[in-house]
């Protein structure tokens, strides 16, 4: 159990050190039975394929079930989830963590398409009726994606949404689910391995991920220089008297924030590059392929004409 999510403000919390962020974990039981199911559904999904002789992608399931389902593991019972509600540097990791590598693994983990592939005939047509939805449809374009993206932190940590879920354990749940929704809607459609809708062209994919590098620069660095604290009346009532101090602790915070915002940003740029010059390499191989049978017909049907040419009295 966290020290802080299902405990009174003014209770004592151990000073925070290198053993206990690499041993601290909290083990609660909502994300660990959600994460067991997903991960049941998933390799049940790959075994039908195997089954059936069909190819999957071995690098693909482990994206989904160690990149994706572990980093979220990580997230909600390590020592992120048992000093969340008591620095906000850490759960600043956290929040990069489920709404950016937890999205992003995921998505490379092409869920939908296994889904797609293996389910029965019922329940894979509730699933493309979801994903023809107008809402999926809304929700998933870019350009919306983008501003949900970019303005969920900025609402959540200047209003009263972040103090609320330090005093709730349903909210700071719900929070969590907030993070991995919200970057799911930004970052699946970007990727383009699922049949998701909001899918474009490779190059506005590159712009739309460069787009959002400034806002999380800029987010940091408004955080880091900020007098006022966010969520000032619990860190500032909670028994703790070992370093950082709250102002500290919200600097580097922002700074985290601005550096994992840019870093995450720069790798998914780097991949998504990747992806755009191997696209373009199978557009070059496939055209050449059409031009040499183009070539080929041509020159059979010269040399037909040539032979009954020939044969003419």
């Amino acid at each position: 159990m966290s020290y802080q999510a299902h405990a009174g403000v003014g209770d004592s919390v151990p000073a925070i050190s290198l053993e206990r962020v690499l041993t601290q974990w909290t083990f609660e039981p909502v994300p660990l039975t959600a994460v067991a199911i997903v991960l049941a559904l998933y390799v049940a999904g790959v075994r039908t394929l195997a089954r059936r002789g069909d190819h999957w992608p071995l690098l693909r399931t482990f994206s989904f079930c160690v990149g994706g389902l572990g980093s979220l593991v990580v997230a909600t019972t390590s020592s992120l989830a048992a000093y969340d509600n008591v620095l906000l540097s850490m759960h600043m990791v956290q929040h990069m963590v489920l709404s950016m590598l937890v999205p992003v693994f995921l998505a490379l983990g092409g869920p939908v398409t296994l889904a797609l592939r293996t389910l029965p005939r019922r329940p894979r047509g509730w699933l493309l009726v979801l994903l023809h939805s107008r809402v999926a449809g809304v929700l998933s374009f870019p350009p919306v994606a983008l501003v949900i993206f970019i303005v969920s932190p900025w609402a959540l940590y200047f209003s009263g949404w972040y103090a609320a879920t330090l005093e709730s354990a349903l909210l700071h749940d719900l929070l969590h689910l907030h993070f991995v929704v919200i970057g799911s809607l930004f970052f699946w459609p970007l990727l383009g391995l699922d049949p998701v809708p909001g899918r474009v062209s490779h190059g506005f994919r590159l712009l739309t991920v460069f787009a959002t590098l400034p806002f999380h620069a800029f987010l940091g660095v408004t955080i880091m220089s900020m007098d006022t604290l966010i969520g000032g009346d619990w860190y500032l009532t909670t028994d703790r008297a070992w370093s950082p101090t709250p102002a500290q602790d919200q600097h580097l915070a922002g700074g985290i924030l601005w550096a994992a915002g840019d870093l995450v940003g720069g790798l998914l740029f780097s991949v998504l590059f990747v992806q755009w010059v191997r696209q373009s390499q199978r557009e070059a191989a496939r055209e050449d392929r059409r031009l040499d049978r183009e070539e080929a017909e041509a020159a059979r049907a010269q040399a037909e004409a040539s032979r009954a040419s020939a044969g003419d009295p």
